[in-house]
């Protein structure tokens, strides 16, 4: 398997989690005299299973990643590493634009006139060097996912 695919799966079995959690909450509870919708037993044991199936394959996923060196030399872990903080920093610089952005519906000419405290232009330009740096950094990281076995 390769380890796209097991991050593919990963990815599924967290949802799954989570929509067998939603199931076991609605059916925790019923009116007397009436039977749940679904056995919460059965959806326990298949909680377990696919929690089971997800931390094996966390595992893997980890061991993988700890030998895998992208095509440019860098190690996988330092680059999943640099691409969450640029995708953390890009994120953070256009919620800054989005707060400092005037609000121009004063009223009258007596009201008060907010300002931008930072160039939000170049803010921007920023942000999007950031975002190309991240998804040129994410197209190494898919290469070596696909062309690397689980190990």
């Amino acid at each position: 398997m390769k380890l796209a695919e097991a991050l593919m799966e990963r990815a599924d079995l967290q949802r799954r989690l989570v929509q067998i959690r939603e199931r076991i909450k609605q059916n925790a509870l019923y009116q007397e005299g009436e039977t749940p919708a679904e056995s919460v037993t059965e959806l326990l044991a298949e909680y377990r299973r696919c929690a089971e199936r997800l931390e094996t394959l966390v595992v893997a996923i980890n061991r993988s990643n700890q030998q895998i060196v992208l095509a440019d030399g860098t190690p996988m872990l330092e680059a999943l590493a640099r691409r969450d903080g640029l995708i953390r920093e890009c994120a953070m610089l256009i919620a800054l634009c989005e707060a400092a952005m005037p609000d121009n519906s004063r009223y009258s000419r007596s009201e008060l006139r907010y300002v931008s405290a930072v160039n939000i232009a170049d803010i921007r330009k920023e942000a999007d060097k950031l975002a190309q740096n991240c998804r040129q950094l994410d197209i190494l990281v898919q290469q070596a996912n696909w062309s690397h076995e689980l190990n």
